[in-house]
């Protein structure tokens, strides 16, 4: 069974109107959309995920990711891990616009972080749905995210007091 090949997943977030909208067409009101000296902060409500009660996304810009927690349902659940996934983010004040590049790191915290999505990376970049330049940018940025990671034994807070942002990971 192979690996299904999809367009360029671009989403854009209205820092206006705090309103994030998906390559999928549909669009989702953001409980927090606040611009940040290194990035974007948002913080959508999921309510088609039995589990999680709402997505905590960061925008690193400067660094070519994006950061992302889901927030469970049940106080008393356990969290799943940090995704940091590779992107190209765009933005004139007002929009972010972000391309998924189909390519992250998975850093559960306390152990080591692992590659993911690789599969569907391979099939975007065999069927030339991403750009040579896209990909290259995945993979030093991943590469390059999973060394400095290593330096700081997999904490995630640590890797961003390195990166000079100093708020809370995750946000709970």
């Amino acid at each position: 069974m192979g690996t299904a090949i999809t367009p360029q997943l671009v989403d854009t977030v209205d820092t206006v109107t705090a309103v994030r909208s998906y390559s999928s067409g549909t669009s989702r009101g953001l409980r927090v959309c606040q611009v940040e000296r290194w990035g974007l902060r948002t913080e959508c409500p999921t309510p088609e995920d039995p589990f999680a009660d709402s997505e905590v996304t960061w925008l690193l810009p400067e660094l070519n990711l994006r950061l992302t927690q889901q927030r469970p349902r049940s106080r008393h659940a356990r969290t799943g891990p940090s995704v940091l996934t590779a992107v190209r983010v765009r933005t004139d004040g007002r929009v972010w616009r972000t391309t998924d590049l189909l390519l992250g790191l998975a850093a559960p915290g306390g152990t080591t972080a692992r590659i993911v999505r690789s599969e569907e990376f391979a099939a975007a970049v065999a069927g030339r749905v991403l750009r040579t330049g896209d990909a290259d940018l995945a993979l030093c940025t991943v590469h390059k995210t999973l060394e400095e990671l290593s330096r700081f034994r997999h904490d995630l807070s640590a890797w961003l007091a390195y990166k000079r942002i100093f708020e809370v990971w995750p946000p709970f």
